[in-house]
């Protein structure tokens, strides 16, 4: 059996990881973190522990990470506290970059349309401002 360098473990280590950004407008502010401000602490401190998961996890369980069906590469992170289920969308930006652009609190069995409407917006203006010199 042959020897691993540190550097190969390191590597393979930082392969599998993803990052997450949040959606910044702008004008400023971030309307994932004034989501999260909103929250009950351990509410809060559950939705940052599963947003660890997908940033740390090679295969995100689709319990906590999805694609959202019938959208052009939308995602949703997904937490379920009691009674309570809370969704974060975003999109791929490259590919290891979630770029969450909203949160909010699911009452229905589907994603209201206005949701994924607001996240196509944000990406657009995302990638718009990124492009620009």
């Amino acid at each position: 059996m042959g020897t691993f360098s540190c550097a190969w473990f390191t590597d393979s280590l930082t392969s599998i990881m993803r990052t997450i950004a949040f959606y910044r407008p702008a004008s400023g502010g971030s309307p994932v973190e004034e989501f999260l401000d909103s929250l009950p602490d351990g509410h809060a401190q559950k939705v940052t522990w599963v947003l660890r998961l997908v940033e740390s996890l090679e295969r995100v369980p689709q319990q906590y990470l999805k694609k959202l069906v019938g959208t052009d590469d939308l995602w949703e992170v997904r937490v379920q506290i009691g009674g309570n289920n809370y969704r974060l969308l975003g999109f791929f930006e490259p590919r290891e970059v979630l770029v969450l652009t909203q949160g909010f609190s699911k009452k229905q069995q589907k994603i209201p349309q206005r949701e994924i409407d607001l996240a196509y917006r944000r990406r657009s203006e995302y990638v718009q401002r990124r492009n620009q010199p």
